[in-house]
């Protein structure tokens, strides 16, 4: 009996193994071709429509394309699997690419606006990518292998940026827009990462740990949205968790959606603009293992609080920051990615570590609908701000939930 035991472990400890692997290789390719359009899309809209107030739409479509796709990829998780869930979005995305260079080619900022919406569907597959990595994690290895695909993304994430300039001069010598160069980038990565899923994903994770556990089968009867969400609720640990993943991500996205407008107002190239993206998300992914490695060793809410102050401490940096202040920009918008880190990672583990296994997917995509759905809405509201107010304000603005916040924890945590 140990000896067979043992030999089970070993089996699926080198399975892990090379999902993990995998998982980390697709967030290379997706973090190239996503954040290759961070920047472009913002600048790419304005450019076409004329418009400030309009040029946060592009991440909000995608972050809103991310939102309407979170639940259908958890439902094909629970039918199909891992594979064929993140092969899928990241297909999407693809596509998505392909009908932005459609729009900015012809100046139809509809169809630039769908194509942003499909590449969401990419960066709901490279979020679920995280979930994952914990389907066969032994629990202690849990928050470290969650972390671990994380920071698959921060190669490519970091690279991706700083190409904008060389694929738009490619894409200015083949007679197209110089904006639209990131997304013919996009195009190949994300039909790589799908292929890459497709064919090294085997056995499939998520389906693997439903062989090992077959009792769950009969377990299952209601694990709707809607139901997990009545259950996080329930559960003060899964509740914090679940506001951390939201709250953070709103404030990111806010930010960082606004910056290459904010400085663009003072004719830097993209050059320089691509140099701060990338390092905002640098802070985002490079030392998500650290975090990681915090919320195993000092616990998920210190770490949770780690990234409020973290974030707040990134608002006011950038939001007194004049636009040609690379430096003070590049510090504080790398604050913003650590702090988005902590509370993602931290917030994420949180969450599935308190629902019930048998509500897991359902729990897994309801956090990301609204987790996407809040970072739309903040884009959204970036856009006007900054059209009518300004930086300073938009990072002010944006510092007030995450502060909110930060006291709700300290109060529920203290007051047991």
């Amino acid at each position: 009996m140990n000896k067979d035991k043992t030999s089970q472990d070993e089996r699926l400890a080198a399975i892990q193994n090379r999902t993990l692997t995998v998982l980390t290789a697709a967030q290379v390719l997706s973090g190239i071709g996503i954040a290759a359009t961070v920047a472009a899309g913002s600048l790419l809209v304005a450019s076409i429509s004329g418009s400030e107030a309009l040029a946060g739409l592009a991440q909000t479509f995608g972050v809103l394309g991310a939102a309407a796709l979170a639940l259908p990829l958890a439902r094909l998780t629970k039918k199909g699997g891992r594979r064929l869930a993140l092969a899928l979005g990241y297909a999407m995305g693809s596509l998505g690419a392909i009908f932005a260079i459609i729009g900015g080619t012809y100046a139809l900022t509809p169809v630039v606006l769908l194509g942003t919406f499909l590449v969401g569907a990419a960066s709901a597959a490279g979020y679920q990518a995280r979930f994952a990595a914990v389907d066969l994690a032994k629990d202690h290895l849990r928050a470290k292998h969650l972390s671990i695909v994380v920071w698959g993304s921060t190669f490519g994430a970091v690279l991706g940026p700083n190409l904008m300039a060389p694929f738009g001069y490619i894409s200015a010598s083949l007679g197209l827009p110089q904006l639209i160069g990131p997304y013919l980038l996009a195009v190949f990565m994300l039909g790589l990462g799908a292929f890459l899923i497709t064919t090294g994903l085997r056995p499939d994770p998520y389906l693997l740990s439903y062989e090992l556990l077959p009792h769950l089968k009969e377990v299952v009867r209601n694990n709707s949205a809607k139901f997990a969400l009545k259950q996080i609720k329930k559960s003060e640990n899964a509740f914090i968790g679940l506001l951390a993943i939201v709250i953070g991500h709103i404030a990111m996205v806010s930010v960082m959606v606004m910056t290459p407008i904010h400085m663009a107002h003072v004719d830097v190239t993209l050059q320089v603009i691509g140099l701060v993206i990338s390092v905002h998300i640098a802070g985002m992914y490079a030392l998500s293992p650290v975090i990681g490695w915090m919320a195993d060793r000092f616990g998920r809410i210190a770490t949770i609080q780690f990234g409020v102050v973290t974030l707040l401490l990134s608002a006011l940096i950038a939001g007194t920051s004049a636009p040609d202040a690379v430096f003070s920009l590049g510090i504080g918008l790398f604050f913003l990615g650590l702090g988005w880190s902590a509370t993602l990672v931290a917030g994420s583990t949180l969450l599935s570590e308190t629902v019930a296994i048998e509500q897991k997917t359902a729990s897994q995509g309801a956090s990301d609908l609204i987790m996407n759905l809040g970072g739309a809405i903040g884009g959204a509201f970036a856009g006007v701000i900054i059209a009518t107010l300004s930086y300073g304000w938009l990072c002010l603005i944006s510092a007030i939930p995450v502060g909110l916040f930060g006291v709700y924890v300290i109060y529920k945590k203290t007051n047991k």
